[in-house]
């Protein structure tokens, strides 16, 4: 059975329902091909504790990079919530238990508690005019994400203009390590930054690869804020707003299609497929690509070599949030994002640990509790935590990824533990057959789950949103009519549809 349309998606995930979107409100006829029974790949809600009314969003959880212009095109109706709280970071100083807290917008409380922390003011003062210059890069660069690729240097005038020449040295030039350590003096302080330099990329600070770099950037300048928020509803609202834009514009979406075969050569494509048992053929003009790189290699029968992610996380549900030794308000404290032993040094031993082949001790990782700003998702009285464990490489995982996966679930604990003036466990909510709520994924369960080549989140080392000459939209191949939609493309990690918009764009300006 053989079938044409104008393009077809590889991949259900949420960056090819936003380019599925904006084809066919563009008139174009879309094909999108999900394995999977359901759309959303990794942005999606689930209810895994039986008995228990709880929405979860299972694989990613927060929106940063999503621009409101593509929520305005699409005309997305969801909502997104801003935390009241940006951080709070629970530590041990002179023998008594402290912490960091970091208000969304810092204010006195923040001063304060800087002061606390470090004894003096000097500390909070750095990080108001570092960040003062990282927003108003944020502010300059991030419309660039949605049109063609800039220059290096086009690029980088846009961040001189905005917040000058050392900055473009410090988060472009040197590795990110160099410009904590220069601006900040505390352990934690430093740690509290650098963490946005290592969320799903395993790396030292100081590498000279700057990938941490380009990790940290992306981090920063979502939607020109940075602002990390809640979707109401979970993940699956978001996903599921996106399937129906693209339904709405005449999109077909076909799940349960596993992908067998991509052949493109600039002019026409087919795509094979297998649904209900029977292998059908696609012909198309273009062909987009969500899955990751290294699929789409091997779906085009090249050899490639797939990533590895690097991270665990963990979904809890509680009966009532824990109280800390610090005596913070467990409900500031879970609000945004709580550090766990993530310090400067842990995070930098952590990798040097884990690159060798040994599980660091102590595991830094970071966790908050979607429920403080949107309960919408859990029946009662419940409340989610989630942690995502930074260093968790998929080579830890090799041979025992369920042993493997119990032990570091039950580090993370006793870390988080030493910090509670209760047990984590006592809060944790049973589900109807007396099993506590609790749930880990590891890079290996990424990959078998949602076929992400080695549990790489991003699909693979991520890139800087800019090129040596600039042009094309970044998610070119070295086929015409053959373009990359998911996190593999050039600007298009995290859970952002910029991908998706990109490389649409790309196919409607090869079609004018």
């Amino acid at each position: 059975m053989t079938e044409r349309y104008d393009v077809v998606v590889v991949g259900g995930g949420h960056n090819g329902l936003v380019a599925a979107a904006y084809l066919a409100r563009a008139g174009k006829s879309v094909l999108v091909l999900e394995r999977l029974g359901r759309v959303g790949g990794a942005a999606v809600s689930a209810t895994p504790f039986p008995g228990v009314g709880a929405r979860l969003s299972r694989y990613s959880y927060l929106v940063s990079l999503l621009p409101t212009a593509i929520v305005r095109d699409l005309g997305l109706r969801i909502a997104l919530r801003s935390r009241a709280v940006s951080s709070y970071t629970p530590v041990e100083r002179h023998g008594r238990p402290t912490g960091l807290l970091v208000e969304r917008d810092p204010g006195e409380a923040t001063a304060a508690s800087f002061r606390e922390l470090t004894g003096s003011d000097d500390e909070f003062t750095r990080w108001m005019s570092w960040y003062s210059s990282l927003s108003a890069m944020a502010q300059a660069v991030a419309p660039t994400m949605l049109g063609p690729v800039p220059s290096r240097a086009a690029f980088r005038s846009l961040v001189a203009g905005a917040a000058g020449d050392r900055l473009w040295e410090q988060v472009f030039e040197q590795p990110i390590g160099t410009a904590i350590e220069e601006t900040f003096a505390d352990d934690v302080v430093r740690g509290v930054v650098a963490t946005d330099a290592l969320i799903g990329t395993h790396t030292s600070l100081r590498s000279p690869s700057l990938l941490g770099n380009r990790c940290f950037l992306y981090h920063l300048i979502g939607d020109g804020t940075g602002e990390w928020r809640v979707p109401v509803g979970g993940m699956g609202a978001v996903t599921g707003e996106l399937a129906r834009v693209a339904l709405q514009a005449g999109a077909v979406l076909r799940t349960s299609a596993t992908v067998s075969r991509v052949d493109a050569d600039g002019a026409v494509a087919e795509v094979s497929y297998v649904a209900d048992d029977t292998e059908r053929t696609v012909t198309t003009s273009y062909v987009l690509s969500g899955v990751a790189p290294a699929v789409l290699d091997g779906l085009r029968g090249r050899v490639a070599t797939p990533p590895a992610g690097s991270q665990l996380k963990i979904n809890m549900l509680l009966s009532r949030l824990p109280r800390l030794r610090s005596g913070v308000d467990p409900r500031q404290a879970f609000a945004g994002t709580l550090h766990l032993d993530e310090s400067y040094a842990e995070l930098e031993s952590a990798y040097q640990s884990s690159v060798s082949g040994v599980v660091p001790d102590p595991m830094p990782g970071e966790m908050y509790c979607h429920t403080l700003t949107d309960d919408s998702i859990v029946d009662g009285e419940l409340h989610t935590l989630t942690l995502f464990g930074l260093h968790a490489p998929a080579s830890l995982f090799a041979g025992d990824n369920a042993g493997r996966r119990a032990d570091l679930c039950a580090r993370y604990l006793a870390g988080l533990n030493r910090h509670l003036a209760e047990p984590i466990e006592d809060c944790l909510a049973t589900d109807e057959d007396g099993r506590h709520c609790i749930e880990a994924r590891t890079p290996l369960d990424l990959q078998d789950e949602l076929a992400m080549p080695g549990g790489h989140i991003f699909h693979g080392d991520l890139d800087w949103p800019f090129s040596d000459e600039g042009g094309g939209w970044g998610v070119e191949t070295d086929v015409p009519n053959l373009f990359l939609c998911g996190s593999g493309a050039r600007r298009a990690g995290g859970v952002s549809g910029i991908g998706g918009h990109n490389a649409a764009q790309a196919v409607l300006a090869a079609t004018t």
